[in-house]
């Protein structure tokens, strides 16, 4: 006569087999890809404002991030870093914006499909390169010059075009980065 087994319980884990749980605490998809445009911001060197951007294809792959800067082989000491009412010596004639860089970067690869993610709301001339090169969707962090009229002529143009636009709401509003915890 055979003995009768209880069943195990699948949710304990026994101290001597293997745990087949995956981790909890992991990062979603959009945090980490809008996580890789906050790290990419950090390689600006504005002084005020860094942002970062981050593409990414429809099977999730990371195509291209950028930062704002200075365009290659124009000298970050030689350049102006602040805003100035002489045209000449204001940041904004120079640098290159997050979301322009990244679509630069992308080593020729076709955009159409893809989101982008950025820690700022692109403005108009970022748009027209966003629409232009087919992204289709544009997640942000910051809208903070939502008013300001290059950034209405943004939405509007994004809007026709038919791109989504969506603020971001990160699930882990922390993530820390310790190069000495491997």
């Amino acid at each position: 006569m055979s003995q009768e087994v209880p069943a195990q319980d699948t949710n304990t884990v026994d101290s001597e087999s293997p745990v087949n749980h995956k981790r909890k605490g992991y990062l979603h998809w959009d945090d980490y890809f809008m996580a890789t445009a906050l790290l990419s911001a950090q390689r600006s060197k504005d002084p005020v404002t860094q942002v970062g951007a981050c593409i990414v294809d429809s099977l999730n792959r990371i195509v291209s991030i950028g930062y704002n800067g200075f365009p290659r082989n124009c000298s970050d000491d030689e350049f102006p870093w602040s805003k100035s009412h002489f045209f000449l010596e204001d940041k904004k004639m120079y640098v290159v914006h997050a979301e322009a860089n990244a679509i630069l970067n992308n080593n020729g690869m076709g955009l159409t499909g893809t989101r982008l993610y950025t820690t700022l709301f692109p403005c108009n001339e970022c748009a027209k390169l966003i629409i232009q090169a087919g992204i289709s969707e544009v997640l942000f962090l910051s809208d903070k010059y939502a008013g300001k009229p290059k950034y209405v002529a943004s939405k509007k143009m994004l809007d026709a075009a038919g791109v989504e636009y969506t603020r971001h709401l990160p699930r882990q509003k922390k993530i820390i980065i310790d190069f000495d915890n491997v």
